[in-house]
């Protein structure tokens, strides 16, 4: 954490804020005073090397509360403060999101008891909030790892190697309880990493009859000539049924059933403490770098984003949808949907795949590339015919690596695409997004599918299948998709323009030099002429051919 705080303290003075410490939590935001100070560049030297967090963490319970939430702000107010950079976990965000959404009303609240003036309500009208996950669980859904992880882990391998030579000698089996309440990523990592025998997770109980699975594979273990077993146990794990198995209860069964020598090793909070990773430190100063560039770009009505690590990239992703996530994961694993809990707690998306609008020539190869690069992600990958259409109609199915063969060549749309937009089929798609348990949207088309993107995005607070990472390809020859330089099928359609053109001055035998057509082409509105006088405006702008006004070529320009 405390690489966090440096790197956003430094980087906030480097582009020219003025930057504050919160000491002890969102309590020190509620009671203010000497808990909110300014940083300088000197204050956080030396603070890489230093475990937990220097400027304290607390729980606070005022803040739960409208009127905690109420001073909180008045204290920001007062020293114009405006950027939030929230570390912590799920709670901690969620509670920074809601006090963000509130902001407007607390200001007016404050404005009203004659705390605060007019003038400093305008001035302070938005609360931006940009947040990093701090979780040695690694337990927060959108990120491959969150900051103290790989710290843990590190202080896990360390006892567990110092344990195992020990447990060498007096042929000993050794029962290690690790942190993770709730998320057995701890458990499951090191059991990985130090060859265990047998580990126990929430997300993952154990089926009707472990206990005589387990010690057999013990017994197996130690007949083939092992010294030694390892069994690694997360303390929140339980069996399918919900009851607690507890590192005691599987040493009281090993000696049991097998009569091994066996010791139990809690870890406990060692695991928390230490000096941070080379890793963590690393992870930490990218996302705290990247925190306050979001906070620079954010306008007012930028929705609360959290910095993440996707692919080894610092990214950001909606914070509330992450935090959805994450808690979809509880809810699944409190109704014993433990296969949907390890799905929501994996990285692996089903992620569909459309084409929306008119075809456009390179579509198919959008498609493949990027059915191939979610298949080596490890996604499900999910190809929606004839568009939205299609979607409401249950034209859904998987699409593997083999589907998309020869397919970068081909023009139009394979897959199908219509115009339809999803509106008047929202009920009907969001039960297919449910039924196929689609987390993610890839449409490719022109400005049918920018719409569509906005529908959808508008239904989102009356259907939760919406609330999920979507994504558009700008694929259309009319190139009006703004936001992009050239959009797919652009410049094939204007191929056939020139090619066309060769054409039609050829049979009239009407030659041109190619350096004069170069240079013809080249001019601002060029305006070209057929045997059918049709007139097509072609145009250069910012790296771009503008074209517009065509007729008689119709389908040839897909």
């Amino acid at each position: 954490m405390n690489a966090a705080v440096r790197a956003v303290v430094r980087m906030g003075i480097y582009v020219g804020a003025k930057v504050y410490f919160i000491h002890e939590g969102y309590q020190g935001m509620v009671d203010g005073g000497d808990n909110i100070k300014e940083a300088s560049w000197e204050s956080v030297s030396s603070m890489l090397q230093v475990g937990g967090t220097v400027i304290g963490s607390a729980r606070c319970k005022d803040f739960r509360t409208h009127e905690g939430r109420l001073r909180a702000a008045l204290n920001l107010v007062q020293r114009g403060i405006t950027n939030l950079c929230v570390i912590g976990g799920d709670g901690s965000l969620t509670g920074a999101n809601l006090f963000r959404e509130e902001w407007s009303g607390l200001l007016d609240e404050l404005v009203q008891s004659g705390e605060i003036s007019e003038e400093a309500s305008q001035i302070h009208s938005a609360l931006h909030i940009v947040g990093m996950v701090g979780s040695i669980d690694n337990d927060f859904c959108g990120t491959d790892m969150t900051i103290g992880t790989d710290s843990a882990l590190h202080r896990i391998i360390e006892v567990v190697d110092a344990i195992m030579t020990t447990a060498q000698s007096h042929q000993r089996t050794f029962v290690l309880e690790v942190m993770g309440r709730h998320c057995g990523y701890l458990a499951l990592v090191s059991a990985l990493a130090c060859g265990a025998d047998w580990v126990l997770i929430p997300e993952m109980p154990p089926k009707d009859g472990w206990e005589e699975q387990m010690c057999n594979k013990l017994s197996e273990s130690r007949l083939r000539g092992s010294r030694l077993n390892i069994v690694i146990v997360a303390e929140g794990a339980t069996d399918r049924h919900g009851n607690p198995i507890s590192s005691n209860a599987v040493k009281d069964l090993v000696v049991r059933c097998l009569g091994f020598d066996t010791r139990v090793t809690i870890l406990g909070h060692v695991q928390r403490g230490g000096t941070p990773s080379a890793f963590d430190r690393i992870l930490a100063s990218r996302m705290g770098v990247e925190a306050v560039l979001a906070l620079l770009e954010a306008s007012p009505g930028t929705p609360a984003c959290v910095v993440s690590l996707c692919g080894n990239q610092a990214v950001r992703l909606p914070l509330m949808e992450c935090v959805q996530m994450t808690q979809e994961v509880q809810k699944a694993m409190d109704e014993k949907r433990f296969e949907d809990a390890v799905r929501l707690r994996g990285s692996s998306f089903n992620v569909a795949v459309l084409n929306v609008g008119a075809p456009a020539a390179g579509m198919n190869a959008a498609v493949r590339s990027a059915v191939r690069v979610g298949i080596t992600e490890g996604h499900t990958m999910f190809a929606v015919s004839d568009g939205f259409e299609g979607f409401c109609k249950g034209q859904i199915k998987e699409i593997k690596w083999g589907d998309v063969g020869g397919w970068t060549g081909q023009g139009g749309s394979l897959l199908g695409t219509k115009r339809t937009l999803p509106a008047k089929h929202i009920d009907k798609i969001a039960e297919q997004m449910r039924i196929h348990n689609i987390n993610a949207l890839l449409v490719i088309g022109g400005f049918e599918a920018f719409e569509s993107l906005l529908q959808l995005f508008d239904a989102r607070s009356r259907y939760e299948e919406f609330c999920v990472p979507m994504c558009m390809l700008p694929a259309t020859i009319s190139n009006n998709v703004s936001g992009t330089d050239l959009s797919i099928g652009a410049d094939t359609s204007l191929n056939a323009i020139v090619e066309v053109r060769r054409t039609t001055l050829s049979q009239n035998d009407r030659c041109y030099d190619d350096d004069q057509h170069s240079a013809e082409m080249e001019r601002e509105n060029c305006q070209i002429v057929s045997t059918k006088q049709t007139h097509l405006h072609l145009g250069w702008h910012e790296g771009k051919y503008i074209f517009s006004k065509f007729s008689f070529l119709g389908d040839l320009f897909l």
